[in-house]
């Protein structure tokens, strides 16, 4: 009790006050008008971000079927070796592989994981993206090791004579 007979601020409060001191003009209030608009707006956010998704997947499936690019003779693709060319686009990094005489392999060098390049290792028969320690199967560019989700790319090709045309991509999911 203060000297004058009225209780002290301490001595009003409830017990349970005096473990969490905080001042009543300090604790924010949030009104049920301002949290029901926080849960649409964040709600038409996640609504919006699978509409985005979901548009550019059918960008990419509507997309121009990719031209015919010449990409090397045959005659310059030693047995045993991989090398790098870029196809639909020039921001499109692709491998052409030859393990063997009669076979001619071509995929997208861009990891499905997270589009980290893919590394030949034609003796083992596998791509791997070392990023992750995904692993590709060399003559289907199926998955087979580590996090990537899907295939590699396969870019379809054309032998024409002693020249290699890059006709077309096709996106696998299995």
């Amino acid at each position: 009790m203060a000297n004058d007979g009225t209780r002290d601020d301490a001595e009003a409060q409830p017990e349970w006050r005096k473990d969490f001191p905080i001042d009543v003009p300090a604790d924010q209030y949030v009104a049920r008008r301002d949290f029901a608009k926080f849960l649409v707006l964040t709600s038409a956010a996640f609504v919006a971000g699978q509409g985005w998704i979901a548009a550019q997947d059918l960008v990419r499936k509507n997309r121009a079927t990719a031209a015919r690019a010449r990409i090397g003779l045959l005659s310059e693709t030693p047995i045993g070796t991989a090398s790098v060319f870029r196809y639909p686009t020039p921001h499109d990094p692709c491998l052409l592989i030859r393990p063997e005489k009669d076979v001619l392999l071509a995929y997208s060098q861009a990891c499905t994981h997270l589009s980290c390049a893919v590394v030949p290792k034609i003796e083992e028969g596998v791509l791997y993206c070392p990023c992750h320690a995904g692993y590709f199967d060399l003559k289907t560019g199926r998955n087979i090791a580590g996090p990537p989700p899907r295939p590699l790319p396969r870019i379809v090709l054309a032998i024409e004579g002693d020249e290699i045309f890059a006709v077309g991509v096709d996106e696998r999911t299995v």
